[in-house]
């Protein structure tokens, strides 16, 4: 007997995602490819292939696309900035490989006032979430400051090679590559181990503690944070000390989340809201440390993890422009919109604020997995009705984004 070919429910996935983005209920699309509403309820859900050639034409025809998109062997038009950001994550990946401190590095490096300057726009363009400019920018960055850390002047090049592991570190994990981002946070920690700074082996702990938990290693990076906060509380009075401390406090308070350990969580974000009433706003190491993005990592913790009422209520008390970066914006709008999304009766301002996240950082947006998430769920609500165009807009613009992925 010939074994019954298996469903692929990215095949339903898909059809559903044609569905909505046209705002057509399951009984009006089942309609027009002339199929019962029940039959193309269970192909979206997974209960039913749709493999058959006839079946996924009729779906096709009735969603005015090919069988192939629906199959997955079509993708849909890249957007050119988001592709050209994934395509850096490759380059930076080998560059992260090359400059390991043990090994001696080859050829000249520019002067060192020049990688200042060098460092300084990647990190100019990581604010803004010009992902694709950072990327591009990293690679021959890191190589010349690893060639300069065996120079006369390694101990700025150790400093400025920490400085631009950090940002290597944050590209890559808004990018959605977490093990990428945990290798360059291990070289951010070994730039700060061998320029013997307490400060800046804090926020080398601190990208390496947010990389495990974006790896999905909880307890790894709560480790990491607990040993961090107890090495750097005996150097808080060096520049950069509170912040990074602070700093650490954040993600100690996700990782306990991420753990359901609730209670630690807030004891966690609780010390870090009072060092940042100690050390007001700041822009230390491009943290942004202070009352404004505590706010914003405790909308993020409560978004996944707790409470969608509460992210709301925190939003209208804060103000993300306190913060001159477009990194941490789009956290503060895109959490907001998502919570607003879980409450429900509150699309249309979800919707608006998604889209003022995309504004604000569109290959962050386009790129964003739980975004995408969101966007589905408040297809499915719309039909017709509150997202419009502008939803389904969104949301094909995210598909390509997601298209341009390696």
């Amino acid at each position: 007997m010939t074994p019954r070919r298996s469903v692929d429910p990215a095949v339903g996935d898909r059809i559903r995602a044609g569905r909505l983005l046209r705002g057509w209920s399951i009984r009006y699309a089942a309609s027009r490819a002339g199929v019962s509403h029940a039959t193309w309820s269970r192909i979206e859900r997974g209960r039913q292939a749709a493999d058959n050639r006839f079946m996924l034409a009729a779906i096709a025809g009735a969603l005015e696309c090919t069988p192939a998109e629906l199959a997955g062997t079509d993708v849909p038009a890249v957007d050119r900035t988001t592709a050209a950001a994934r395509a850096g994550v490759l380059g930076l990946r080998r560059a992260l490989v090359d400059i390991d401190l043990t090994e001696p590095p080859a050829g000249p490096a520019p002067p060192v006032a020049e990688l200042r300057r060098s460092v300084a726009l990647a990190d100019a363009l990581h604010q803004a979430c010009d992902y694709a400019g950072a990327a591009r920018l990293l690679p021959d960055l890191l190589r010349d400051l690893h060639t300069e850390t065996a120079g006369p002047d390694h101990r700025e090049a150790l400093r400025l090679l920490c400085d631009a592991t950090s940002i290597a570190f944050s590209v890559l994990r808004n990018l959605g590559h977490p093990a990428d981002a945990w290798l360059a946070a291990q070289r951010c920690r070994d730039a700060a181990d061998a320029a013997g700074d307490p400060v800046l082996r804090g926020h080398a702990a601190y990208a390496l503690a947010r990389a495990a938990i974006a790896c999905g290693s909880y307890q790894r990076g709560q480790t990491l944070a607990e040993r961090a906060v107890d090495d750097l509380g005996r150097h808080l009075g060096r520049p950069g000390g509170p912040e990074a401390l602070g700093s650490l406090h954040l993600v100690a308070a996700l990782a306990g989340r991420c753990r359901q350990r609730l209670d630690d969580s807030r004891d966690w974000l609780a010390e870090a809201a009072e060092l940042a009433r100690r050390t007001g706003e700041t822009s230390t190491m491009s943290m942004f440390f202070g009352p404004t993005n505590v706010n914003i990592w405790r909308m993020s913790i409560e978004v996944d993890h707790g409470d969608p009422g509460l992210v709301v209520e925190i939003a209208r008390g804060t103000d993300p422009a306190a913060i001159p970066a477009g990194v941490r914006q789009v956290f503060y709008y895109a959490d907001a919109a998502r919570a607003l999304a879980r409450i429900g009766g509150r699309d249309r301002e979800a919707i608006r604020l998604l889209l003022t996240a995309e504004r604000i950082a569109p290959q962050h947006v386009r790129t964003s997995a739980e975004l995408a998430e969101t966007v589905l769920a408040l297809l499915e609500r719309s039909r017709r009705q509150a997202g419009g165009t502008a939803l389904r807009g969104l949301y094909a613009r995210m598909r390509a984004g997601a298209a341009s992925r390696p």
